[in-house]
């Protein structure tokens, strides 16, 4: 925690010695030898950030180790505790089946037995621990609403209004009232889309790593959560879900599209006022900015009126910075291409982001398949939707 204090404020010391080269010219061309001494502070800026939000993520994967040995321990559940136990032992040593023990460890998890390949599911536990740190590890499904997982059947439908009623008009007493002939109602569909994530683990890896589930789960995480929160952000929503960069009548529809005061290559001041304000008053509370890093590089040098950065930088550990009052999300895989006419932003109350998850999630281990290679073939399934279902509590940042 304190090696976590101590970047924070390194990095707000940064900021600071960066402040003073800038307001030393204010608007002015810098000097050259000024210019060269900014971008090397610029660039050791970027590097802590990134360090700052590796040893965040660190400290948390080391929490929710911690926290899992612990539930192990103290797990009331004599079955789920021996179901746990005996995961473990077949993705540490195989599917030995030459004594009674193995053999009846391996019926308690085996559904189905190929010739070539083993096919295990995961006990509850570690299929709820995965799905927790996909949550933690994608912002969206910890900022979107994930829906109540879908069972029995293979979407799952939701009524919407379309058009509200439009009939009232003042009168006098005797006046008959019209009937109202706009208000309409559609249906917004989830069908989970499923996903998988592999991954080959070296057999003298698992012979010397203790908790080698551990392990399995936090890189099928990894790459699992990069997966989603790239669909969150830009997916199409035909195979996977849809964006909230895409424009979509399914979605976000360009009439959110803000691009006033931008130029074609860059993101002013004056541009974020306008897309704050044209997400209405009833939504504002809970909205949240997404940008790209190279979207946030340039935001950290505009000034208000006042000649003030409009950037608030956070020095508490979990307190994200804040543009306008409000927090800023960094997502990589948001967009940040600046050329005319592309989204590099977004501003919105992110609880409007819908998320629907299957129930089918499940590990599947392959013994043999890569046997000539010494390793052991650990497949991860998921199956999940998800899609933007209030356009007006989004504005998204366009260039000119």
């Amino acid at each position: 925690m304190a090696k976590i204090y101590d970047m924070l404020q390194a990095r707000a010391s940064l900021v600071e010695s960066m402040r003073a080269v800038m307001n030393k010219y204010d608007n002015a061309e810098m000097s050259a030898e000024d210019k060269a001494e900014y971008e090397k502070m610029e660039a050791a800026y970027d590097k802590a950030d990134k360090q700052i939000i590796a040893e965040q993520k660190q400290l948390d994967r080391e929490r929710k180790l911690g926290e899992k040995t612990k539930e192990e321990i103290e797990s009331g559940d004599p079955k789920k505790a021996e179901l746990l136990k005996a995961f473990k032992a077949v993705l540490m040593q195989g599917s030995n089946r030459d004594t009674n023990e193995s053999a009846r460890i391996y019926a308690a998890l085996q559904q189905d037995n190929p010739t070539q390949a083993g096919y295990l599911v995961a006990p509850e536990q570690f299929v709820g621990e995965l799905i927790k740190e996909l949550a933690d590890d994608t912002f969206m499904r910890t900022k979107g609403n994930v829906l109540p997982m879908l069972r029995g059947a293979q979407s799952l439908g939701y009524p919407v209004r379309t058009t509200g009623m439009s009939s009232f008009a003042w009168g006098t007493e005797l006046a008959a009232p019209t009937a109202d002939t706009a208000l309409a109602y559609g249906k917004r569909e989830f069908k989970p889309r499923p996903g998988t994530s592999e991954i080959l683990v070296s057999k003298t890896l698992i012979r010397n790593v203790p908790n080698v589930d551990a392990y399995v789960r936090a890189e099928m995480a990894e790459e699992v959560a990069a997966a989603l929160e790239t669909a969150y952000m830009t997916g199409a929503g035909a195979t996977c879900p849809l964006g909230l960069f895409v424009a979509s009548a399914d979605g976000i529809n360009t009439d959110r599209d803000v691009s006033t005061g931008n130029t074609a290559t860059e993101i002013k001041f004056d541009n974020l006022i306008e897309v704050q304000e044209k997400v209405k008053q009833k939504y504002q509370p809970g909205c949240e900015w997404i940008f790209h890093s190279d979207a946030v590089k340039q935001i950290r040098k505009l000034k208000d009126s006042n000649g003030q950065y409009v950037w608030q930088y956070s020095v508490q550990m979990g307190q994200p910075d804040m543009l306008l009052g409000k927090p800023v999300n960094r997502s990589e895989y948001a967009p940040n291409t600046f050329t005319t006419g592309l989204y590099v932003g977004l501003y919105g109350n992110l609880k409007n982001y819908w998320i629907c998850d299957s129930m089918l999630m499940e590990i599947q281990v392959a013994q043999e398949l890569y046997i000539r290679t010494n390793q052991v073939d650990y497949l991860c399934r998921l199956e999940t939707d998800g899609a933007p279902v209030m356009p007006n509590a989004f504005a998204r940042v366009k260039l000119a």
